[in-house]
């Protein structure tokens, strides 16, 4: 199974299974909490993988590219969710940086697997 189906699969059945357990008082927080580091890292890997693929000597500058288009993404996501969008801070925050940081450990692992010597 490839990179972003693990990652797409670990968002959507954890989030289903706060769901299932808090219901509605972590919802819609805890969605758009998912979706934002999932796009992130779904999107960069795309970019990683398909460097790796036709010039790995590449890979690192393409990730420091992504690291500054990420950081406005993430500005522009969060103020969006908090503002336009008007959800709970603490859920919507506390949803976010757990799956930060889930989704980009997943994503390191994957990177250590995809630039490992044969």
């Amino acid at each position: 199974m490839s990179p972003i189906a693990w990652m797409i699969g670990a968002g959507l059945t954890s989030w289903l299974a706060i769901s299932a357990v808090a219901g509605n008082r972590l919802n819609p927080e805890a969605l758009f909490g998912m979706l934002g580091p999932l796009i992130g890292t779904c999107l960069s890997w795309l970019s990683v993988e398909r460097t790796h693929r036709f010039a790995p000597e590449r890979v690192m500058g393409v990730m420091i590219v992504g690291f500054a288009i990420k950081l406005m993404f993430f500005a522009l996501y969060l103020a969006a969710m908090l503002r336009l969008m008007a959800l709970r801070t603490v859920p919507f925050v506390t949803v976010f940086v757990a799956y930060f940081i889930a989704l980009y450990a997943m994503q390191a692992l994957f990177l250590r697997r995809l630039t490992a010597v044969q």
